[in-house]
């Protein structure tokens, strides 16, 4: 008799290199920087960046913490981030609540409907 699996054990979860790599290669982008550009102002190889951003190396946290520098990011957003697309390929509900203010009194918040789970992730900084 095969054991009841959770909806959870069923799915497979993104690996976490390529979530960090392509929010990297995504924030690189929308200020219209080259991986050389980027590569140089964080002491690494424009190979070993390109290969971080592509998913195909786990890079070690030093690594990380120079290229959200170089980009004008704090680590924390990086893996605020990523958290909250790991949340969200689980089905849980996203508020962010670091999401610019509707009105003086209303902040936005953005809520992504659950699949199954019924847990919500808040994120704050």
């Amino acid at each position: 008799m095969t054991p009841h699996l959770t909806h959870l054990e069923h799915r497979s979860e993104p690996l976490l290199r390529r979530l960090v790599g392509s929010i990297l290669r995504e924030q690189r982008e929308r200020q219209r920087r080259t991986l050389r550009d980027v590569a140089e102002d964080a002491r690494v190889s424009v190979a070993y960046l390109s290969e971080v951003e592509r998913g195909r190396k786990e890079a070690s946290s030093e690594v990380l913490a120079a290229v959200c520098r170089a980009l004008g990011l704090r680590l924390v957003d990086l893996v605020g981030t990523a958290h909250a697309q790991l949340a969200l390929a689980e089905g849980r509900v996203v508020v962010d609540l670091t999401a610019p203010a509707a009105g003086p009194e209303l902040a936005t918040v953005t809520t992504l409907t659950p699949r199954d789970t019924g847990a919500a992730v808040l994120l704050a900084a």
